[in-house]
């Protein structure tokens, strides 16, 4: 209700896609932050905690280097070329086929992400409330769906503001709550952690087979480039601002507070470690996985009305994340396929396929969710969801050649997003090296490629 309210008036395309470039940038950053931190990053970061520590906080340490790199080059590009979709750069740089592929394999792969974020957090709530499956899907699910349609990229940040005010709440309560329910000191809980190595986030062995320094600091920078940069759940954020100062702002807020969130995230599976060691018999043993941790504490250990603030805040991970996919995907498809095949299209027109195409978006993300959780075939999801990951570390290539060079064309460019795919393939699937570097071999191994065969090729500007 609050979402639709705040967009009433709004009936352009402009202000739909956009937000009529007003909204405030302090805004705008912590919708940023609400849509990365999906109720999946929201208890997986609490289970990986909970089973192996704190040491993939330093994940989001590369975030300031790369906050430094999308200021200076990625924002005053998107703001000078005045785009709607990231990808149009793709189509200004080098030719169509490069946004098309950008675009389509941004489209495939956030339908995917809607139909998992959608059934993960519904799963782990359905063990520990007795909530079913479907429930919690058709509820996420149907209320994104309306206040995406009817209200835009606006509609998408002042629900995203709410949303993540309940998570973030919720968590700095829950860490209270669990320090005021244990019998120990806030030291000797610190010391218990760090005598069984829960702490361990300096492991600076040249190890690119685990999760170490290197590994985590360099992965982390390259997939904080290659989604606050090319992402366009991100870049539209970056877009409804009113000049490049503010998109900047933007960023700064999220980078300053997704450390901080991240750190309390990791800090709430480590103090469930202590409390659950404290007290094992308050631990089920049906609690196999270690993303039910968390809502299985909330659940049996909070007291009514904190308890439901806390599912709420999960409730509220998802959709955030949801509601970008939504709008995104639609943006996507009205502005780098729909407009290039129909450019005459009116304002109310275009305004009015990109209402269908976030319901339609939506229908088929809630269809695919329901699928997933009556079929159980979830394996082959998987399968999919890794395939098409393959090229998003390489599509942060191409906008680096981009940008970045002069000598880079089309054909070349291409041809090395290619390439790069299938390089990480190779490792992924013949190597011991860890998944954390994917994005970075894709990127560097797109830039590079990218390069050396636009060197064999004529500039190519069809």
């Amino acid at each position: 209700g609050y979402g639709t309210w705040k967009t009433r008036g709004r009936k352009t395309a402009q202000d739909y896609i956009k937000g009529g470039n007003s909204t405030k940038w302090w805004t705008i950053g912590l919708s940023v932050m609400a849509t990365q931190a999906s109720a999946i990053t929201f208890l997986s970061t609490t289970g990986q905690a909970f089973s192996d520590g704190m040491g993939f906080v330093q994940f989001y340490f590369g975030l300031p280097i790369a906050m430094v790199i999308i200021c200076l080059v990625f924002i005053p590009l998107y703001h000078r070329l005045k785009v709607y979709t990231a990808y149009e750069f793709l189509e200004n740089r080098f030719n169509y086929t490069a946004r098309a592929l950008g675009s389509l394999s941004f489209i495939l792969f956030q339908l995917g992400r809607i139909g998992i974020v959608l059934l993960l957090p519904s799963l782990a709530i359905s063990i520990v409330t007795g909530i079913s499956v479907e429930t919690s899907i058709l509820i996420m699910g149907v209320l994104c769906i309306i206040y995406t349609t009817f209200g835009g990229i606006e509609a998408v940040v002042w629900t995203d503001v709410l949303q993540v005010i309940v998570l973030m709440g919720g968590s700095i309560l829950a860490v209270f709550w669990i320090l005021g329910h244990t019998d120990s000191s806030f030291g000797e809980i610190l010391s218990f952690a760090q005598d069984r190595n829960k702490f361990n986030i300096a492991n600076m062995d040249f190890d690119f087979t685990d999760s170490t320094f290197w590994v985590v600091i360099i992965g982390g920078l390259a997939s904080a480039m290659v989604t606050q940069g090319t992402d366009q759940t991100i870049v539209q954020r970056y877009l409804t601002s009113t000049s490049v100062k503010d998109s900047q702002k933007t960023l700064y807020t999220n980078a300053l507070l997704t450390l901080p969130a991240s750190i309390i995230f990791f800090g709430i599976g480590t103090l469930l470690f202590f409390f659950y060691s404290e007290m094992p018999e308050r631990l089920s043993p049906a609690i196999s996985n270690n993303d039910s941790i968390f809502p299985w504490y909330i659940v049996k250990e909070l007291p009514v009305g904190v308890s439901g603030l806390l599912v709420a805040g999960i409730f509220s991970a998802a959709m955030s994340s949801i509601s970008s996919s939504l709008n995104s995907v639609s943006t996507a498809f009205c502005s780098d396929f729909y407009k290039h095949y129909k450019p005459q299209t009116t304002d109310e027109k275009l305004l009015k396929i990109a209402r269908i195409a976030t319901m339609v978006t939506g229908v088929l993300g809630l269809l695919f969710a329901l699928w997933m959780a009556s079929s159980n075939i979830k394996s082959l999801w998987d399968e999919f969801y890794r395939y098409l990951g393959l090229f998003t570390g390489g599509l942060g290539g191409m906008f680096l050649l981009g940008m970045l060079t002069k000598k880079a064309n089309a054909k070349g460019t291409l041809l090395g997003w290619i390439c790069s795919g299938g390089l990480i393939f190779y490792i992924s699937n013949y190597t011991q090296i860890s998944f954390l570097m994917f994005a970075f071999f894709g990127v560097t191994s797109c830039f590079i490629l990218g390069y050396l065969f636009s060197l064999f090729f004529k500039e190519d500007k069809s």
